[in-house]
């Protein structure tokens, strides 16, 4: 029998939790899921997903469990990183539900279309990133401060942007795509992957 876990995170200790229970439990049953048993977890919102709980209990599943969870955004703290476990889960062929939005990504023809247009928000929001990026160092800039490539050994201006260079990877971005956004060559951004310990895994070849 598929086992259905009701997934919750807060970002403080005095969130009370106890109407997203209740919300999860009516869509549960409503489904008839059955028995709903419980992951909770206290984080702050810089915890990278695989450092939490959500990343054990999407180890632990088996294909055709499933995970019930009040909102998207309490899988992760951006759209990459939401997406980046909703592609953990795919993979594993774990179904992922969301009361808010009444999401059910569960492998059918609607969540593969759902699927992809998160994928599109996920690169409008890099691009949202990037520009706000770049008008802050332009702004740094006319302020007189000085930019450029830290001193010292082993730093790297791919360096700050390293969550979303691994999640572009992992979401199917391919290293030369990758490395045209971030003005380095792939040749260089091989080095910074494999300097970084980041394995291929995380990366889909460009054979062109």
């Amino acid at each position: 029998m598929a086992k259905t876990i009701g997934y919750l995170r807060v970002s403080t200790q005095d969130q009370d939790l106890e109407k997203n229970k209740a919300d999860i439990l009516h869509f549960a049953n409503d489904r008839n899921f059955g028995q709903v048993e419980w992951a909770q977890e206290t984080v702050s919102g810089v915890t990278n997903w695989r450092g939490r709980k959500i990343h054990g209990v999407i180890q632990n599943l088996e294909n055709g469990d499933r995970i019930v969870t009040p909102e998207l955004s309490r899988l992760g703290r951006s759209t990459l990183e939401v997406l980046e476990i909703l592609k953990a889960a795919k993979d594993k062929k774990i179904d992922i539900y969301s009361v808010k939005e009444k999401m059910e990504l569960d492998g059918s023809i609607h969540s593969k279309i759902l699927s992809t247009m998160l994928a599109l928000f996920a690169e409008l929001e890099h691009d949202f990133i990037s520009q706000r990026t770049r008008e802050a160092l332009r702004a740094r800039k006319a302020a007189g401060v000085r930019l450029g490539r830290p001193r010292g050994p082993g730093k790297s201006r791919l360096d700050p942007n390293r969550p979303e260079i691994i999640a572009l990877l992992r979401n199917g971005s391919t290293v030369t795509f990758v490395a045209k956004r971030y003005k380095v060559t792939p040749a260089n951004l091989h080095n910074w992957l494999r300097k970084n310990k980041v394995t291929r895994k995380a990366a889909t070849e460009d054979q062109t």
